[in-house]
C-alpha cells in the first residue's frame, strides 16, 4: 500500500512538472476580441470572438473541441487544421503550448503563439496581426519539423475560427468567364459545406476568395452580427464549414489540399497564406468598410497612393495596330483627359507574330512587322501627346507556336505521357522552376530597363494549369500547385523590389485572380472582360463587400451600347475609371461628355476611391441600384444612382443617404451632366441636413429605363 501511494505521488509530481500554468491570450482591436485559453494539459482552445469585452477575465474555458489549431489523428472527430504524415508512417498530430509575445506592428499589434508535438520533433507558430482602428485580423501559421526525413503536409490550414450560435448563413460569391460575382446565401447545417479551386493559376474564375457568415440570422446592409472572411492567396484556396454534433461551426480557411499532399524537408519552414478577417455587429456595410479601410491603409500596394486614369486600344483595335494606328490612340488620349494609354495584347513576336491568340506568346520581342521602331517609340509617341504609356503582359504564359517553347519545352506544365489539353492555345510555364521564375521576371524588368519612362504593366493570365506535371519537381508532383504560387511570388517580390514604383493592373480573362496577397505587388485588378454596364453593376456590388473602389479597375466600352454613353460613364465612374473606346466612334456630344466626366472624376477621386462607402439600394432586391462615397471629413460625398429595368408604373420610394453628419448642412447638385444641359432635379442646388438626408432621403429613382445620375454633396 505505501508502494502504491508513494508511486501515486511520483505520477502527481511528474504531471504537475510538465503541467502549463492557466493562460488566457487576448488579441484585440477597437470593437473586436479574439481570447484563447491555454489549460492545464497545454492545449489551447478559442473561448470567445465577438464583440471586445470590458471584462475578459470572467469567461470560462469553453469546450475541449475549440482547439486554436486542431491537429489530426488523436482526439478530434472534425475537420483540423494540421495533417502529418511523420517518418514512422503515422498520422498524429498534438500541439501543446510553448510561449507566446506581443509586439507593436504599423496599425496595431501582432500576438505570436508558439506550440509543439511532444512525441515528434514539430513545431507550429501561429500569427495573428490585430489592426485595431479597422477592426480586422490577419492569421497565417508556420510550420516547421526537425525529423530525419521529409514529412508530408496533407492538411495546412492557416489559421481556425469558431462559432457557437443558433444558425449559421453562409454567402459566396461565384461565377464564371464574363459572370462573375453572383452571390447567393445558404443555411448551414450540421456537416461540411466546402468553397474550394483547383484551377491553379487563374484560380478565382470560378468563386472568389471571400465569403461573409451571418450570425443567428442573415445579415442584411446595416443589421446583423456577421463575419467578413478571405484568404490572401493566388492559387488553389479552400474554405470549410463544419457544423458539429453540439452545433459548433468551425471556419478552416487554407490552400487547398487537393492533390497536394507537400513533402515538407527538415529544418524548411511551410508558411501558409494570410486569413484575413473582421467582424461586424452592424451588417455587411459596416464589414466591409472596415476591409476597405485596412486595404488600402495596410495591404494593397500603394494603397494610399493616386490611381491614374487610362485609355486602353483593346476593343479599340484588337490585334490589328501599328505605330501610326497607336499613335492616334494615344493623341484620343490626351483630348479624353486621361493620364496614361495602355497598349494591350498583340506588339510582339517575330517569328511567330502575335497576330491572333494562336502563336507569340513567350516572345517578348516587339514585332517588326507591327513596330519597326520598338517599345522605345510608342513611349516617345506617348510622350509627344502627352500621356504616360503602359503595357499588356502575360509573361507567365507560352503558345506552343512560340520560340520560347521550341527551344524550353522542359519549362511547361506539360504531361509527358498523354495528349496536351491546350486551353486558349496556350499552356502554363513552370513556375516552380527557378530557371522559368528567372525568365518570368526578366520579361517586365527587361522592358523597364530599356524604357523606364512605363508607368504600368497589364498582367494577364489566361489560362489555369492543365496537364498537371511539372518536369522540374518530378518525383514530388504534391508540391506542384503550391510551390507554383510561391515562385509567382518570388518573381513579384523581386521586381517590386527592382521597380518599386511601378504599377501593375491585375488580370486574368477577367477576375480570376483577385485577392489580397497578390495586392501586395499589383495596385488595381481588373474584375471582368465583361464590361456591359448592367452587367458591370452587379458585379461591383459583389466585389464591393471585399474590395475597395481603388482596386477596381471600370472601364467604358462599346459593349452593350443600348445603353447611353453617360450611364457607362458613369457605371465606370464608382471605381478607377478607364476607356476602352474609339472616341471617333462616338458623337462629338458624348466625346465632349466623356473629357467632363474625366474632369469631375478627378475632382472627386479622393473621395470615390479613399472615401467610406456606404450601399444603398441593393439590385439583387431591385430594379434600381445605389451607393455612395463619404470622405474622412464628412464634408464631401459623392452619391451615384441608377434605374435598371424598372417595371411599368413602379413607385420608387426616396433614397436615405448614410454617413453624413446629422448636424452638418449640405448642397447636393447633380454632376456629370451631358453638354448644355441642366438638371431637371427638383432639389438641385438645395441644402439640407445630414439629419434629413438620412432620415427623409432624395427622391433620385425614376421609372426610367437605364438612367443614372451622379450627385455631388458638399457639407457649407
Amino acid at each position: 500500500m505505501k508502494k502504491l501511494f508513494t508511486l501515486l505521488l511520483g505520477v502527481i509530481a511528474a504531471v504537475a512538472a510538465n503541467a502549463v500554468p492557466d493562460k488566457m491570450i487576448r488579441i484585440s482591436t477597437d470593437n473586436t476580441d479574439l481570447i484563447m485559453h491555454v489549460v492545464s494539459n497545454g492545449r489551447i482552445y478559442q473561448t470567445y470572438y465577438g464583440e471586445r469585452l470590458d471584462d475578459p477575465t470572467a469567461l470560462g474555458y469553453g469546450s475541449n473541441h475549440q482547439e486554436i489549431y486542431q491537429g489530426a489523428g488523436y482526439d478530434d472527430y472534425f475537420e483540423p487544421a494540421l495533417g502529418i504524415i511523420h517518418n514512422d508512417g503515422l498520422r498524429c498530430t498534438i500541439l501543446t503550448y510553448v510561449s507566446d509575445e506581443q509586439r507593436t506592428i504599423p496599425g496595431g499589434t501582432e500576438t505570436i503563439v508558439r506550440m509543439k508535438d511532444e512525441v515528434y520533433p514539430v513545431e507550429v507558430t501561429l500569427h495573428y496581426q490585430a489592426y485595431t482602428k479597422e477592426n480586422v485580423i490577419k492569421a497565417w501559421s508556420e510550420i516547421v519539423h526537425r525529423e530525419k526525413k521529409p514529412v508530408t503536409l496533407f492538411q495546412f490550414a492557416s489559421a481556425m475560427l469558431y462559432f457557437d450560435k443558433d444558425r449559421y448563413f453562409l454567402t459566396q460569391y461565384n461565377g464564371d468567364w464574363g459572370t462573375e460575382g453572383h452571390t447567393n446565401t445558404q443555411e448551414l447545417f450540421f456537416g461540411k459545406k466546402i468553397i474550394d479551386t483547383k484551377l491553379g493559376s487563374r484560380s478565382a474564375m470560378y468563386v472568389s476568395p471571400y465569403f461573409e457568415l451571418g450570425l443567428n440570422r442573415p445579415a442584411t446592409e446595416q443589421e446583423g452580427e456577421m463575419v467578413l472572411g478571405t484568404l490572401g492567396w493566388t492559387g488553389n484556396f479552400r474554405f470549410c464549414f463544419e457544423v458539429d454534433n453540439n452545433g459548433v461551426l468551425r471556419v478552416v480557411p487554407g490552400i487547398n489540399p487537393f492533390t497536394s499532399d507537400y513533402e515538407l524537408k527538415p529544418g524548411e519552414v511551410f508558411t501558409t497564406p494570410e486569413f484575413i478577417f473582421t467582424r461586424s455587429s452592424h451588417g455587411e456595410g459596416e464589414a466591409s468598410r472596415q476591409i476597405h479601410r485596412w486595404a488600402r491603409n495596410w495591404q494593397v500596394m500603394d494603397g494610399r497612393g493616386d490611381r491614374m486614369t487610362l485609355l486602353n486600344n483593346w476593343e479599340n483595335t484588337y490585334f490589328t495596330f501599328d505605330e501610326l494606328v497607336l499613335a492616334n490612340c494615344m493623341r484620343e488620349a490626351k483630348k479624353l483627359g486621361v493620364d496614361l494609354f495602355l497598349l494591350d495584347d498583340g506588339w510582339f513576336g517575330n517569328k511567330h507574330p502575335r497576330n491572333n491568340d494562336r502563336a507569340g506568346l513567350g516572345d517578348w520581342q516587339a514585332m517588326e512587322a507591327k513596330l519597326p521602331h520598338g517599345v522605345p517609340a510608342l513611349v516617345d509617341s506617348a510622350k509627344a501627346a502627352g500621356v504616360d504609356f503602359g503595357i499588356w503582359i502575360e509573361p507567365e504564359m507560352v503558345n506552343p507556336k512560340s520560340e520560347l517553347y521550341e527551344q524550353h519545352p522542359d519549362w511547361v506544365i506539360q504531361l509527358p505521357n498523354r495528349k496536351t489539353y491546350y486551353y486558349r492555345n496556350q499552356l502554363v510555364l513552370d513556375l516552380c522552376n527557378p530557371k522559368v521564375q528567372d525568365f518570368v521576371f526578366s520579361v517586365p524588368d527587361q522592358l523597364l530597363h530599356e524604357n523606364p519612362e512605363i508607368k504600368l504593366f497589364k498582367w494577364d493570365c489566361n489560362s489555369m494549369i492543365s496537364n498537371a506535371y511539372s518536369p522540374y519537381l518530378r518525383e514530388k508532383q504534391g508540391n506542384l500547385y503550391i510551390d507554383f504560387t510561391r515562385g509567382l511570388y518570388n518573381v513579384l517580390q523581386r521586381l517590386h523590389k527592382a521597380h518599386p514604383d511601378t504599377h501593375m493592373m491585375l488580370c486574368s480573362g477577367g477576375g480570376g485572380r483577385c485577392d489580397y496577397e497578390a495586392l501586395k505587388y499589383f495596385t488595381e485588378f481588373w474584375p471582368s472582360d465583361n464590361t456591359d454596364p448592367v452587367e458591370r453593376i452587379y458585379m461591383q456590388w459583389a466585389y464591393s463587400h471585399c474590395f475597395p473602389s481603388k482596386v477596381l479597375c471600370a472601364h467604358v466600352t462599346n459593349w452593350n451600347s443600348s445603353t447611353s454613353v453617360k450611364f457607362r460613364v458613369d457605371v465606370a465612374s464608382m471605381c478607377k475609371l478607364g476607356f476602352d473606346i474609339g472616341l471617333k466612334r462616338i458623337s462629338e456630344q458624348d466625346r465632349q461628355f466623356c473629357h467632363d466626366a474625366v474632369e469631375n472624376f478627378n475632382r472627386l477621386k479622393p473621395i470615390i476611391l479613399d472615401g467610406d462607402q456606404y450601399r444603398l439600394v441593393s439590385p439583387l432586391e431591385s430594379n434600381h441600384m445605389s451607393l455612395m462615397y463619404v470622405n474622412p471629413a464628412q464634408d464631401k460625398a459623392v452619391l451615384f444612382a441608377y434605374d435598371i429595368y424598372p417595371r411599368y408604373g413602379e413607385n420608387t420610394q426616396p433614397v436615405l443617404l448614410q454617413g453624413l453628419d446629422p448636424n452638418r448642412t449640405y448642397r447636393v447638385v447633380e454632376t456629370n451632366l451631358l453638354p448644355g444641359r441642366k438638371s431637371g432635379l427638383s432639389y438641385n442646388d438645395r441644402t439640407y441636413t445630414g439629419d434629413y438626408l438620412m432620415k427623409v432621403g432624395l427622391p433620385i429613382l425614376t421609372s426610367g429605363r437605364l438612367v443614372s445620375r451622379v450627385l455631388e454633396i458638399t457639407a457649407e
